[in-house]
């Protein structure tokens, strides 16, 4: 990441313009579309986990989310793109709702923008009366305090029902990890789960094996991080393929546990292998597809179909191929547009500033702009299938149900020549 600097706030004594003090429910009963609510707590709030103390999590019906802690981290340009790419307007009265000091931080810097009108929400959310929205499967997307407690052998909300294995992911050996990684994670090579020449999965034998020897069976309850978690969600999407029942991946991966503040340790990991992993390798073979399967959804009525690229705009475009080992450039006709990231290697569209998911209205606003629906049938695809498994695994969490990952990708798409190409305008 760049070297960043925290949003400047000028010493102004601001006014909110009138905006009376609001509890919950007095904002659901006067809420009209010009009402902004802001949710300044953690992403992992947001998604669903309920609060210390707090019996229900998510968040007040229609808030966006922007996190406190997110000023620290991003440029005064950044914030300002955070805000558009959140749809805020400045003109709009707007109420928000976090911690005391966190609500007080996040009103200066709004007001610092141009905002008019702005006002904290000083009751707890659990006051609501009514019901918080939260992602269908918010339990999958875990937070470092979570992670935290089940190493500690604690019980939280969710908790593993049958044991489990927290597990680093990267490509290559595993010189970051040894020095210093998760306490009691393992490292798992994504050369384990890929092959050459296509980087597709790995045979459903070598799957077998290696499942085994990282001591986890159908019903293991499996934690997944990386130093970047596309790595992680490519093999959380090739574990649930493989018929892993319970996957978890780490909300901001690697970044989101050294932000906690919690400690690592170094050196290699060893597991006890188990004899058997309880069922036949592919349990789920439509969560990851073929070719084949790709020119099916293509084939079908593009308003129940839909074939996605998670790739950059420039990729889908023609302008680069993205990858040095990829020659073509362009896209598959008629997939749509996903968005993706700034270039191969990134995932801004789908991230937030500490590299936690987006918000579920965020995504399904700019797939909503490409014709891409929860009620159709969606395969997501990239170069090689990294982007696309983090957007598949969001999807997942999101609570949309006939979805997969194309694995070839373009890289396979691409190196036939008689598959038709694209590049130019849309």
């Amino acid at each position: 990441m760049n070297t960043m600097r925290k949003v400047l706030v000028p010493v102004i004594v601001f006014s909110s313009f009138g905006l009376q003090a609001m509890t919950f429910d007095q904002l659901s009963k006067s809420l009209d579309e010009s009402t902004q609510v802001i949710d300044c707590r953690s992403s992992n709030y947001y998604n669903g986990w309920p609060e210390i103390g707090a019996k229900q999590g998510g968040h007040y019906p229609g808030a966006v989310n922007l996190d406190a802690q997110w000023l620290g981290m991003i440029e005064d340009s950044a914030f300002k793109q955070l805000l558009v790419d959140k749809q805020l307007k400045v003109d709009q009265p707007t109420y928000l709702y976090c911690a005391q000091a966190d609500s007080q931080r996040v009103e200066k810097a709004l007001l610092s923008q141009g905002f008019r009108s702005v006002k904290a929400i000083e009751e707890p959310l659990s006051n609501y009366s009514g019901s918080l929205t939260a992602l269908p499967q918010f339990q999958q997307l875990v937070s470092p305090e979570w992670v935290k407690q089940v190493i500690d052998g604690q019980q939280p909300l969710y908790a593993p029902k049958k044991g489990y294995k927290l597990v680093e992911v990267a490509w290559g050996p595993p010189t970051k990890y040894l020095v210093s990684h998760i306490p009691t994670a393992l490292y798992l090579n994504t050369n384990n789960i890929e092959t050459k020449p296509l980087w597709n999965r790995v045979s459903n034998e070598k799957l077998t094996t290696l499942m085994q020897d990282l001591g986890i069976r159908y019903d293991t309850t499996v934690i997944l991080y990386g130093r970047d978690n596309m790595a992680a969600a490519r093999a959380a999407s090739i574990m649930m393929y493989a018929g892993v029942e319970d996957v978890r991946l780490l909300n901001g991966g690697w970044k989101s546990w050294v932000n906690a503040g919690f400690a690592s340790e170094p050196m290699l990991q060893k597991t006890d292998k188990v004899m058997d992993f309880g069922r036949d390798i592919p349990a789920n073979p439509e969560l990851i597809i073929d070719m084949a399967e790709a020119k099916a959804i293509l084939d079908g009525a593009p308003q129940n179909n839909s074939l996605v690229s998670i790739r950059s705009w420039d990729e889908y475009l023609g302008k680069i191929s993205g990858y040095h080992y990829i020659k073509p450039k362009g896209r598959i006709p008629g997939a749509k547009w996903g968005h993706g990231g700034s270039d191969a290697n990134s995932l801004e569209d789908f991230r937030n500033p500490d590299d936690t998911m987006k918000s579920a209205d965020e995504i399904e606003h700019f797939w909503h702009q490409w014709e891409i629906d929860r009620d159709q049938k969606v395969s997501f695809y990239c170069g090689t299938g990294w982007r696309a498994s983090e957007t598949f695994f969001y999807a997942y969490v999101m609570g949309w149900k006939d979805i997969s990952v194309y694995d070839g990708g373009w890289y396979e798409w691409s190196g036939i020549k008689t598959n038709p190409t694209l590049v130019g305008p849309a």
